[in-house]
């Protein structure tokens, strides 16, 4: 059981790091206040391939390192209290 608490532990750190960096890379997003105001078009080629492109990937790979790192904190939560 020692072994499966390192090895968890190991790959948890690999994935607190990499969230790290990868949220760190990323652009804003939002357009804030001015956005708001002075209105934003939608329906221009880029935001309909928004998914296609770098920030596309850099967002989803946010998500899915972010449901990692969920899923490993519960576990190794439970692996320590057994």
């Amino acid at each position: 059981m020692e072994i499966v608490k390192y090895v968890g532990l190991g790959i948890y750190l690999i994935v607190c790091v990499a969230l790290i960096i990868v949220a760190t890379i990323q652009t804003k997003d939002s357009e804030g206040a001015s956005g708001t105001i002075t209105g934003s078009s939608t329906s221009n080629f880029y935001e309909k391939n928004k998914g296609r492109t770098k920030e596309g990937a850099l967002k989803r790979l946010t998500i899915i390192l972010s449901v990692l790192f969920a899923i490993l904190a519960v576990a190794l939560g439970i692996i320590y209290v057994i």
